[in-house]
This record gives structure tokens, sequence and C-alpha cells, in this order.
């Protein structure tokens, strides 16, 4: 039996009593954990053994705001909640489990269920019994560790996002890339995704500096934030590379539209420390699972059509197709062979006339550079122009280019002018005036004859010193033409500020003009309006046919160009025709435009019922295609069309002569961003494989996985329903 006035200790269990603890010490225990509690160093809880709080400490109660009558016998779980932050490595089972089993608990985060603030604490407890055996509940302690979680929180997200942008890091966006994929290949959904980078980025720290160069990478992530959404997962992966992540994305008609809008937004003006910058970007496209099934497969897809979307002239995007692991190599052979080329003289001179648009009389001619390689071919200039650009060859080019198109031009019998291009990296050079000065010098032509055609990307950058440089060429004499106006980076301001004497109207808006429900005739009548007002001259660039000939007149261009009058000629055959004084040029071409047709020779299959042909394709455009290799097939005969890696375009007959037969395409075909065309779907690699074939042995051609021949007619059938049914999915 105790003696009164003392207290017996006892056992964890409860069960065998310990040395008695004397009134006087009892007293400076609970001083002393008074004095814990009110230092914030720790608080002490009960419960009971139904799990209802039966005790808590009043400064931890005074901290959480609670009213103390309503939290006594709340139940501990409502109470506590342990942690399931996904950003936590340490997994920890559910609260209740533990008070269940009655087990000890130690050094456990949970979360106080607060209806306003965050509060986090570590709390360790005891199950207690009575002298029975009985469990009587909880006593335990608890710290308050928020300030803690949100340091790691901190330092979890620091890992994981860019610090400079606040976006998804690489590390993020891989692991992302990586289960996105995996949870998709299961479920059988796509996923699309986006590489960009910033062109011309590097001017822009050079010259006005790294923190200006900082504030610009957030601006850009703000925009791709506001115009991606929050459906889409955004990185920087570093420097000035940016990916996002779309899913269940696959309509390569959107992901068009939504990379041009891309490109248009970066491309706007940039205000940095009172400075003005422009740049640009270029966009490469991939579509899991049609160009890869796993992430690395993706990344290396998107990161060559971005490689071929700045080689393409950037600010422009492109989507994966399997021609560009070889055009890669094309590339870099191409670099190879342009040194050679320069140095041993293979290029030469051709020159399209600009005439006036009243009398179709020759006031201009356009200097246009030509390749014919020994091996290749002609080689046009959109594709060894940006390859010099990357390899440092476009000032040795454009100084060949500048040198020889004037002195040819000082031998033309007539006082024409001569249409110099001048790549945006060339003209930013600071000696660029200086090397004009000198040709001028050594060919003697008149300055006055000489104009440079520049295009709006010489904006990129440092502002200020372009108009120096502009400065620095009117003094000399020259003429300076904006070419390609509308397609870029389009600013009004630098119209208003810039010495040009000429602007041209690009071919994209003259091109289909005359087409109803076309707004390119607007957009002509309104840089003609703003030109004449500038009183700068204006030349419709493109022109083939005789109705855009009207429409572009109609619209008051003062200056015509295209291949109604002449396609490019050599030095030569311009000669010949200055010296006989024919200075004038008839139109000539089709009265009407209609889509524009790629000229194609390729195989290609074609299905029909339950059989599977092959077939010549001759010409390709959005709304139909040529065929040969089919005779006497009837007029509104519906067929499909395999044009290759996964694309499938239903077709009806509309025109069908002997071998040969007009296609009409129930779906438009869309660009590919470079000139091609392609599907807005294709027939999912998962349909291909529910079709009978594994999906880890597809071959890049979808219907190589179906066999060849006719003996593959039941299973052509059911690819095409595959087909019809994925693609009424997709429209859904």
């Amino acid at each position: 039996m105790t003696p009164p006035g003392k207290a017996t200790k006892k056992s964890s269990s409860g069960s065998e009593p310990l040395a008695p603890i004397s009134e006087k010490d009892l007293a400076r225990r609970v001083e002393l954990l008074d004095s814990f509690e009110q230092a914030g160093l720790g608080w002490f809880w009960a419960s009971d053994a139904h799990g209802r709080l039966i005790y808590l400490s009043a400064s931890a109660i005074q901290q959480l705001g609670f009213d103390r009558d309503k939290l006594i016998g709340t139940q501990l779980g409502d109470l506590f909640t342990a942690d399931t932050d996904a950003g936590s490595d340490r997994v920890e089972r559910p609260l209740a489990f533990l008070l269940g089993a009655r087990n000890s608990i130690s050094a456990l985060p949970v979360q106080i269920a607060h209806p306003e603030k965050e509060f986090w604490w570590e709390i360790a407890g005891k199950p207690q019994f009575d002298a029975k055996g009985e469990f009587i509940g909880y006593r335990g302690s608890g710290k308050d560790i928020t300030k803690v979680r949100e340091s790691q929180r901190d330092a979890a997200r620091m890992a994981q996002y860019d610090p400079l942008t606040g976006l998804a890091n690489r590390h993020r966006m891989q692991r992302r890339l990586d289960k996105t994929l995996i949870a998709y290949r299961n479920s059988k959904r796509s996923c699309a995704l986006m590489m960009l980078d910033l062109d011309r980025f590097k001017h822009v720290n050079d010259t006005l500096g790294h923190p200006a160069g900082d504030d610009l990478l957030k601006q850009v992530a703000g925009r791709l934030q506001r115009l991606v959404g929050d459906n889409a997962e955004i990185g920087r992966l570093g420097g000035d590379e940016f990916q996002i992540i779309l899913p269940d994305m696959d309509d390569r008609g959107e992901l068009g539209e939504l990379a041009q809008r891309i490109i248009q937004m970066v491309s706007q003006p940039y205000s940095l420390n009172g400075s003005r910058a422009i740049i640009g970007t270029s966009v490469g496209i991939a579509v899991a699972p049609y160009d890869g099934i796993d992430s690395e497969e993706l990344v290396k897809a998107a990161d060559l059509a971005l490689y071929a979307a700045k080689g393409g002239g950037r600010a422009q995007y492109r989507f994966f197709s399997s021609d560009l692991q070889d055009g890669a190599k094309l590339r870099r052979q191409i670099e190879e062979d342009l040194r050679d080329a320069i140095l041993n003289g293979e290029l030469r001179m051709e020159y399209q006339p600009i005439v006036d648009a009243k009398t179709h009389k020759v006031v201009c001619l356009e200097a246009l550079v030509r390749w014919p390689h020994p091996e290749r071919g002609s080689i046009a200039p959109s594709v060894f122009i940006p390859v010099a650009e990357d390899c440092g060859l476009i000032k040795e080019l454009g100084e060949w280019v500048l040198h020889e198109s004037c002195r040819q031009a000082a031998e033309w019998p007539a006082e024409l002018r001569v249409a110099i291009n001048v790549s945006a990296v060339q003209f930013a050079r600071a000696d660029f005036p200086d090397t004009v000065k000198t040709v001028l010098s050594q060919t003697g032509i008149a300055p006055h004859r000489v104009e440079l055609e520049i295009t709006e990307s010489v904006f990129m950058g440092d502002y200020g010193q372009v108009q120096k440089l502009f400065k620095r060429l009117k003094a000399l004499g020259i003429r300076l033409a904006l070419d390609d106006f509308g397609t870029g980076y389009s600013s009004l301001s630098y119209l208003r500020n810039s010495p040009f004497d000429k602007i041209k109207i690009d071919q994209s808006f003259v091109r289909g003009s005359p087409e109803k429900g076309n707004n390119n005739s607007a957009i002509i009548a309104a840089i003609v309006s703003l030109a004449e007002a500038l009183e700068m001259e204006t030349v419709a660039e493109g022109i083939e046919t005789k109705d855009e000939l009207e429409l572009v007149k109609l619209r008051c261009a003062t200056h015509l160009q295209g291949r109604i009058f002449s396609l490019s000629v050599s030095q030569s055959d311009l000669l010949e025709r200055l010296e006989a004084g024919d200075l004038t040029y008839e139109p000539l071409g089709p009265e009407k435009y209609r889509s524009e047709r790629r000229t194609e020779f390729r195989r290609i299959g074609l299905i029909h019922d339950d059989h599977r042909y092959y077939v010549v394709l001759r010409n390709l455009s959005k709304t139909g295609a040529l065929i040969d290799g089919l005779l006497h097939v009837p007029l509104g005969t519906q067929v499909v069309l395999d044009l290759g890696s996964g694309q499938l375009a239903v077709a009806t007959v509309k025109r069908s002569e002997g071998y040969s037969q007009g296609l009409e395409f129930e779906t438009p075909l869309i660009s590919n961003g470079d000139d091609g065309l392609c599907t807005r779907h294709r027939v999912s690699p998962y349909q291909i494989e529910a079709a009978g074939k594994p999906l880890a042995a597809l071959p890049q051609d979808a219907y190589a996985a179906m066999g060849g021949g006719a003996s593959t007619g039941a299973k052509s059938k059911a690819f095409v329903e595959a087909d019809i049914t994925y693609r009424d999915t997709a429209a859904a």
C-alpha cells in the first residue's frame, strides 16, 4: 500500500510499481513540464481508450486558436492527419492503423486539421494500460515543425523546379514524361512533346547583359504559361531551351496552330530595363506513340524536328518524320560541300524581274544565288543558306553574293536596280556597312542602283544598334527594302523609325488571295495603304496566276514579281534581253488559282474493300491527289491512300482516265510546317497492334505491319476499320 502523500511511478505497462515519488518532486516535475510547454519546445496530449482526445497542452490550444471545450473529445484521427505529401520521400502508414494496432508512435509528422492555416507537428506517443492490463489510451508529446516542413518543401521544389522561371526543370520533366508515357502506353493514349529554343537569345545576353537575359527568360516563361494553359507541363531544360508536354494531343492541325501561336507570342517585343528586344523561337514536335513509345525515343524525335525547324530559317515549326534522320546527315554533308563550293566558284547568280504594276516594264531585278551541285543537282537557297548561318560561312557567302551581284549589275546596258538579299546574321555584323562601301568602290556601280532586301528578323536583339547600321547604310546612298513583311516579327514601330524605301508583300499573302473567305486580300490592301502613307513602294511577290495578278493590281501594289512574268534567269540570258531593249514582260500563266499541288513521284499503298494495291503518287494538294497505276476506276469509288508513317487519307475518285485517277480527300491535309502536307491524325500503333501485329515489331510504314500483297486483304480491311474507329473517336 502506498503511504499517504506519496505517488507511485509505474512501468510503461502500468503493471509493476516502481520507486515512490515525493510530493516535492512531483511539484517540481509539473513546474518543469509547464516551463517546457510555455517555452514552445513541445506539448503533451492524451487520449482515452476510444481514441478521443482528453488532454492537450493549453499553449498548444492557444497557438492553434481552437475552442478547448469543442476540441476535447475529438477523435485523434480527425485532428492529426498522417503525412501523405507526394513530394515526401517518407511513406507513412495511416494514423488510424497505428492507433488501432496500439503501436508506439515515434517522430511521426502529422498535419493539424485546421480550417484556415497550415500546421505541421511531429508527435510521439505510447499506449497506456491499467493495473489489469486493459488499454486506457495514449499519452504523448508533440512539437511544431511547420517551418521545418516549409524548408523541406522549398528544398524539394528547388530540386524539381527552375529557380529563375518557376517552371519544371529537366529532372522533373524527364520523370513526368517517363510516367506519362508508361501510363498512356497501358491505356493506349497519345501524348505530344514540343521542344523549343530561343533565336538570338545569346545576342540579348551579350548586348544587354545577363540580368536582362534572365528577365527575358522569365517573361518568355510567363507567355508560355498563359498560352498553353494548365493542361500541359512546361519546363526549362537549361539556357534558352524549353519543353512542353501535352497529354492526349495527337491532332497535328491543332499542334501546328499552337506552335504557330507560340512562335508569334514569343516573337513580340520585350521591355528589358528600359531597352527593347525582339527574339524568336523555333519549335520541334513529336507525338507518342507514333514517333516513339518511350521518353528517349520521343525526345530524340522532337530534337530532330527542332533541328529541322531551325535549319528551315528559324521562327518555324516542324513535325518529326523519319526523313529527318536522313536530313540531318544530308545537312552535315551540305556544310562540308558548301565550303568547297564557295572556294571553287561553283555558285551562280540568277535574276528575277520586278516590274512596274502599270506598265509591266522591268525596273529592278532580284539577285538569287544558285548552287548547281555536281552530284546532288540544284540545291535550294532555303537549304544551304541556313547551313551557312549556323556553321559561320554566311559572312563569306554573303560577301560573295553582294560583290558578284553588283559586279554583274554594273554590266547591264539599262539603268536598272539590283535587289540583293541580306541574311540577318550577316547584317548584324558591325562591319557590314564597311563591306558594302568596299563593294560599291570595287564594282563601280552607282549606289542608288543597289537595293538591300532585309527581313524583319534583323530587329531581334539590340534595336538601337540596328538603327545605327541603317543610318550608316543610307549614308552610302543605297536603298533598303523590307522583305517578307508580315510573316515574322511585324511591328509598326520599326516601320515608323526605319528608313525603308520599299515593302515586299510576302507571297504567302498573294497565294490564294482570290479565293472566297480568304483574308489575304484585306491584308494586302492594308499593307499597301500603310506603305503609301509612309511614302514607300510595295512589291507583291510570288504572283503565279492571272486572278492573283488582277487582285494585287486592284489593291494598288506599285510593283509586281512572280513566275507569271518570269522565273529567275542567268546573267547571259538577261544581258541578251536587255541588249535587245525588251524591258516589258507580258503575264503568262493560268487564269485562276487552285490549291497548291506538290509534284510527287513515289510508290504508295491504296486500299479498296479487302484489297491493297500499289500506285504511283503524281501530285498532292491539301484537297486531293493524282495517282497512276489502276485501270478504269469508276467515278465515285471510295479508297484509302496510305501515305506512309501511319497516315491514311480517305478519298473519292473524281476523275478517271485510263491508268490515272484524280482523288478528292474526305478530310483536307494540313501543312507540316515545311512546305509539305500531312494528315491531321495517324493510325495509332495500338490500333495496328489490335489488328494483329506486335507493337514492339512495328516498322515505320504502318501497312507494312499487315504484310504485303493481296493475301493481306482481311487484315487490311480490319486495319481500315480500326482507323475509321480511331478517327471517329478523335473527332468526338
